[in-house]
């Protein structure tokens, strides 16, 4: 079970919210730079940042996301607002490894499938729900696109791994939805990114034990944010 820390930026900064929420919004201190270099000196393999200015539509920090790849010897998979080919594109010029795509696979297939097609391998598919049902623009906006159904449809597309976060966990600290985790995994032949909930080392664990294999990797973020997971530790619990 890989860990990866997530960075979300709004404004520059580093940002968490609760249940994507703008009105939670909580800012921490310190160059999203740093925190990026903390991460993988403590043993992160992998950086997981969010454009979230670019997800709301309300700007972008694309110079944040090349200073931190430029400053990480790791890959860093990125997303929020990439609607466009020139957006991904833009990405992987800024150093991401790979960039995640999420209101897109819903309001428009034609495009996302174009972009998985062109950057084969290089693209993850962000799956976020309340329960069933799928949302979209920064968690903002329901839809009534069936997540099960869309797990199944990315997967047909090309996609080899999905973000899933199940919302009304995210940023809360009561672990990881295991039965939607579950459903997910089961629903298509696809590699799952677990996100949204973790608080402290036991819940990667309980993630570890209760899921299948294709689920091979989770965010972490408040947690480290917050003080109650040590990353390193983390890492070395479910490695």
């Amino acid at each position: 079970m890989l860990v990866v820390p997530a960075i979300d930026l709004r404004g520059g900064k580093c940002v968490r919210m609760k249940q994507g929420d703008p009105t939670t919004e909580v800012e921490y201190d310190g160059d999203p730079v740093e925190r990026a270099r903390a991460f993988v000196g403590e043993g992160a393999r992998r950086l997981h940042v969010i454009d979230l200015d670019g997800a709301f539509g309300s700007g972008e920090n694309l110079a944040a996301v090349a200073q931190i790849c430029s400053a990480v010897d790791v890959p860093v998979q990125t997303g929020g607002g990439l609607r466009a080919v020139k957006h991904a594109e833009a990405a992987f010029a800024a150093g991401a490894s790979e960039v995640i795509l999420g209101t897109l696979v819903v309001e428009d297939e034609r495009l996302a499938r174009h972009i998985i097609n062109r950057f084969a391998g290089k693209v993850i598919a962000a799956i976020d729900a309340r329960g069933s049902q799928v949302a979209i623009h920064g968690w903002q906006e329901r839809t009534p696109v069936d997540r099960d159904a869309l797990v199944r449809r990315v997967a047909q597309w090309g996609v080899s791994r999905i973000i899933f976060t199940e919302i009304l966990r995210d940023g809360m600290g009561e672990g990881y939805d295991i039965g939607a985790l579950n459903a997910v995994a089961n629903a298509a032949e696809v590699r799952v990114t677990a996100s949204g909930g973790a608080r402290n080392i036991e819940d990667l664990r309980e993630l570890k034990r209760s899921v299948p294999v294709t689920v091979d990797s989770c965010i972490v973020g408040s947690a480290l944010y917050n003080g109650t997971m040590n990353l390193a530790e983390a890492i070395a619990a479910v490695a």
